[in-house]
């Protein structure tokens, strides 16, 4: 594979099973690299071997004063230092091939795992992580990818000069034979300690990434709270403990790094020591001595890469730890049987929420945590038992989902939808559209069906036309969908901000996440953007919160009238916005309570008042109380007058 060819056309199915098998699942995929990297490696390092040889015999030749000889040396060292220089330089580019496809593979199944959960993605894995996954994580794994291919190629090489040296003077060649070995494994009792605290030090780094990542995306309300001091104290806290934990890692790596000085120095030393002695005696020639001393010290250059090797692992291995818990997650969906698109009523077998199709329903919830989820659900992503346990769902949804399937009626009125099923029992249903589970539906017909906006929707960097530029039905134009959404001053905002006098606000440049604009307009635009998809279903949660009432009544307005006979449910709890819903929902602990019209549901219906109103329970308490004091006094003053009625009759008879 090389750098021209890619993107992959298809990453792969990676093994997520553990950090290691990842790693080798990288390791197969990049076979041929490995093998063309190997290849290169071993004529670099082999040649290198050679050299000793090649200047043994030019020192041997002077000695014995052969200038054929010398000369033939001298060619020698001349073909070596080429052969040193080509396999150097297609070694080092084979490596970093090998680093930057393994890091595009990886980068690509992180690409595909996000578009695949959407949104969900971060209710289930902290921004943080992935941001550390997508960005640190995977140089390091593409580090460990590159590494691999020249530590094998050092192995290799160190084998052949050892059984070369023994061949060519078993006296010395013995020595060395056995010492390297050694030398190679002397610091494998250290390398679980210094993982641990390599380890130590990227979760630290982590958490203290994800603590940056949430401080700057909640910059704007911590300045208005005046909670940036406190925020910026709790990150000098987290970087002091990973500046700490780097420094105690960096300690144990600095004593792996001397002990591979100081014992090969030993050998050096015992070397010269026993080779000088051998040569004095005469049972060694001069020139025999030089070229096993030379191979020797030669021969430290590729065991550094036994060094490189075990760092590259003990970094990579929690970096792919991490990725494998990012790509280990799946939208639970059964095999698709359905291709085409279903239309209906959407309608949720835990809560018993129904939203009839063509109709504009607004749901209040008075816990947002639940709404997000049920918005979560809406689009598809189920979950299973487990999972809704672990985020604080719904209690007893497997109960609920059983009363559906024994054809009892929740509050909306409506039985269970065909297709709810008693799944396993960890299992949650999924919702329905039209009677078909989103489940069954392939992922780019599940996203057509139906799209979720949650209350903190992502602006891309671009202009506004590459904003707007998403897949659609194309009944809605970005003109009207601008409109419905109220976004007049918006436009003139980025025609102001457009480096182009009189310039187009399609064509102007929005920065990243819309920082240049205020909240309400970035939600305005995240809304504009819905919109244009027209979707069967469109679920929005709490799409006007960062509006001015005024500018909420129009946008409700707007949205209520671009989405006539199309489906849409809306989590909101403004007034503004329930009075023109076709149907309200009121879901309270995790199931339909009350369904009606927004008015009369004020009048009927108590925590639907207390959600709206925001009243608090002392508040409720004494209304309640009041309302008790007015039914007494009203009755005793009936009481009194009909006492005065009986009297008056006695009297007359």
């Amino acid at each position: 594979m090389h750098i021209r060819d890619l993107p992959y056309a298809d990453p792969g199915d990676p093994d997520v099973r553990s950090g290691p098998r990842f790693l080798l699942w990288l390791g197969r995929n990049q076979i041929r690299g490995q093998l063309t990297s190997l290849s290169w490696g071993l004529l670099h390092q082999c040649s290198i071997a050679g050299l000793p040889l090649a200047v043994g015999f030019a020192v041997q030749a002077v000695v014995d004063r052969s200038g054929s000889r010398l000369a033939l040396s001298g060619g020698l060292i001349a073909v070596l230092g080429v052969l040193i220089a080509v396999g150097d330089t297609m070694l080092h580019r084979t490596a970093v091939t090998n680093w930057i496809t393994a890091a595009a593979r990886v980068q690509q199944l992180l690409a595909r795992k996000t578009a695949e959960l959407g949104a969900a993605l971060t209710r289930r894995v902290a921004a943080g992580e992935v941001v550390a996954v997508s960005t640190g994580d995977v140089e390091k794994i593409g580090w460990f990818v590159e590494a691999f291919s020249r530590f094998a190629a050092a192995a290799v090489a160190l084998v052949l000069i050892c059984v070369g040296l023994v061949l060519y003077l078993p006296s010395l060649g013995a020595l060395v034979a056995l010492a390297m070995p050694l030398l190679a494994l002397a610091v494998l009792p250290l390398l679980p300690r210094a993982t641990r605290r390599a380890d130590l030090q990227r979760e630290k780094a982590g958490k203290a990434t994800e603590l940056a990542s949430d401080t700057v995306a909640g910059l704007r309300v911590l300045r208005g709270i005046g909670g940036e001091e406190l925020f910026l104290g709790r990150y000098r806290r987290a970087s002091q403990e990973v500046r700490r934990a780097a420094v105690r890692s960096a300690q144990m790596w600095s004593l792996i790094s001397a002990i591979q000085v100081l014992l090969p120095g030993v050998l050096l030393i015992s070397l010269v020591v026993y080779g000088a002695t051998l040569a004095r005696e005469g049972r060694i020639e001069v020139g025999q001595l030089v070229t096993v001393y030379s191979a020797a010290t030669l021969m430290l250059f590729p065991l550094r890469h036994f060094e490189e090797i075990a760092m590259a692992y003990s970094f990579s291995r929690p970096s792919a730890k991490r990725a494998v818990r990012v790509l280990s997650l799946h939208r639970i969906a059964e095999p698709s049987t359905v291709d085409a698109v279903p239309s209906g009523d959407l309608y949720d077998p835990v809560t018993g929420l129904m939203a009839p199709s063509g109709l504009f329903t607004a749901v209040v919830c008075g816990d947002p945590d639940e709404a997000g989820r049920l918005a979560e659900r809406l689009g598809g992503h189920a979950g299973t038992g487990a999972e809704t346990g672990a985020q604080g769902d719904v209690p007893d949804a497997g109960a609920k989902a059983d009363r559906a399937d024994d054809g009892s009626e929740g509050a909306s009125g409506h039985g269970p939808a065909n297709g709810s099923r008693k799944g396993a029992p960890d299992r949650v249903p999924s919702v329905l559209l039209g009677g078909v589970p989103l489940d069954e539906l392939a992922l780019e017909a599940a996203r057509t069906a139906v799209l979720v906006q949650d209350k903190d929707p992502v602006l891309l960097s671009g202009t506004l036309r590459e904003l707007l530029d998403v897949p659609s039905s194309g009944r809605v134009t970005a003109e009207d969908a601008l409109a419905a959404a109220q976004c007049g001053d918006v436009l003139d905002a980025l025609a102001q901000a457009s480096a182009v006098a009189d310039g187009d606000p399609m064509t102007t440049r929005i920065t990243e996440r819309g920082r240049s604009l205020s909240g309400g307009q970035r939600q305005r635009l995240a809304l504009t953007r819905s919109l244009v998809t027209d979707p069967e279903a469109l679920v929005l949660d709490e799409p006007t919160s960062a509006v001015d009432s005024h500018t909420e009544a129009r946008v409700a307005a707007g949205v209520k009238a671009l989405r006539t006979g199309r489906t849409t449910v809306v989590f909101a709890s403004s007034p503004l916005l329930l009075d023109l819903a076709d149907r309200v929902v009121l879901v309270h602990e995790g199931t339909v309570v009350a369904v009606g019209a927004h008015r009369e549901l004020l009048h009927t219906e108590p925590r639907y008042r207390a959600v709206v109103t925001r009243e608090t329970d002392d508040e409720i308490t004494d209304r309640t109380a009041s309302e008790e004091t007015t039914t007494v006094t009203t009755s005793t003053i009936d009481a009194i007058e009909e006492i005065k009625a009986i009297e008056e009759i006695e009297e007359r008879a």
